[in-house]
Formats: C-alpha cells, sequence, structure tokens
C-alpha cells in the first residue's frame, strides 16, 4: 500500500532536500567579491561527499513553543541525501536514488518519487543544482541572490502553482560557499528555521 503523503509532509521533504544540497559544500577562501548565481551554483555542485550537523525550529501555528530538533545531514554524490535526527527522538529520512525511505521508531515508509510528481519536481532541482545546472533549478524556482562572496542570501520561488500552495518562500543564507542558515516559510504561515554547522572535531 502507498503511503498517504501530506501536504505538510511534502513540505517538510521538499525543503530538507534543498536545505542539504545548499549545506554540504566547500567553503572557500579570499577577500569578499561580487558573486553571481553561476558562481554561486559552481561552487555548491564541488562537493563529492559531506558531513553536518543541524539544529531545527519549526514554528506552527497551533503550537505555543517551537518544536525543536538536532541531528547529523549527509550528502554522497550523486543522489544520496540523509537527515538523521537524534533529539528529541531518532529519526531518519534517507533519498537514494528516485526512492525516499522514511524512518520513526518502529515504524517505515517508502515512497516512489514516479507516485509523487510535485516532490519529483523538487527531488530534480536539487539534483541540477548538485550538477551545477542552474537551468534545472529554475524550472522549479526563480532565483533571488543578493550579497558578496563573504556574506550571500539566496531566495527561492517556487513558480509552480502547486509548489506556491505548500511553499511560499526559501531563503538561505551562506557565507562564501558554506550555508549559515535556511528559513522556510509556508503558505500556510507556519515557518522553519535551521542552523547548521561543521561537526566538532574527535
Amino acid at each position: 500500500m502507498t503511503p498517504r503523503f501530506s501536504g505538510s509532509a511534502f513540505a517538510a521533504c521538499g525543503a530538507w532536500c534543498v536545505m542539504v544540497v545548499l549545506t554540504l559544500m566547500p567553503s572557500g577562501a579570499g577577500h569578499a567579491a561580487a558573486l553571481d548565481l553561476a558562481q554561486l551554483m559552481q561552487g555548491l555542485a564541488q562537493a563529492r561527499s559531506g558531513h553536518a550537523v543541524f539544529t531545527e525550529k519549526k514554528f506552527i501555528a497551533m503550537l505555543d513553543k517551537p518544536v525543536e530538533s538536532s541531528g547529523e545531514l549527509f550528502y554522497r554524490a550523486p543522489d544520496r541525501l540523509e537527515k538523521r535526527t537524534l533529539k528529541p527522538k531518532p529519526e531518519s529520512m534517507i533519498l537514494d536514488g528516485d526512492t525516499i525511505v522514511i524512518e520513526r521508531g518502529r515504524q517505515k515508509h517508502t515512497l516512489q518519487l514516479q507516485d509523487y510528481p510535485e516532490l519529483a519536481a523538487v527531488i530534480d532541482s536539487i539534483r541540477g543544482t548538485l550538477a551545477g545546472d542552474r537551468k534545472a533549478l529554475e524550472r522549479s524556482y526563480r532565483l533571488i541572490l543578493e550579497g558578496d562572496v563573504e556574506q550571500w542570501t539566496l531566495q527561492l520561488l517556487p513558480v509552480d502553482e502547486k509548489m506556491r500552495a505548500l511553499i511560499k518562500r526559501i531563503r538561505i543564507t551562506g557565507v562564501r560557499y558554506e550555508l549559515r542558515s535556511i528559513e522556510i516559510n509556508r503558505a500556510d504561515g507556519d515557518s522553519s528555521l535551521m542552523v547548521i554547522e561543521k561537526p566538532a572535531a574527535r
């Protein structure tokens, strides 16, 4: 039986994929310089693998306090992404090829992208980013880049009507090719803020 994939789950999964791609990238060096989309995409496409830690707050209208979580992110080129939540409860979300596997406790759900066209469009955009393919990303989003190499902000605005019904805007801030935060604003007014850092040295 194919699991039901709600709008909330779609938005969280799609936004997470965007976040991972823009997080696990190598940082560069040098003085502040003008940055255009072509340069940013080229820099973001350089990583073949990556590992980061995250803290996330989700602001949901019906709740008095934000929902907080933390864990680890992993990426392996060309198409494997993993979000491993450690607190408050263990959970994992893995994208491998055209399959997404979500595990919560004893529950495990497997989704095929071909069954969810809107989600597939998000994933195709992410893979276009990994390949440095700006055209692929712009098939799903209108991109607005501000700042320079030392401090930039990239806004992703969905162009498809169905996607706009779920996600209003994704706002990413970074330094060189290293992500600092990602804010996701949903069409229903809920939002989330994720802060990304490198793992502590062992």
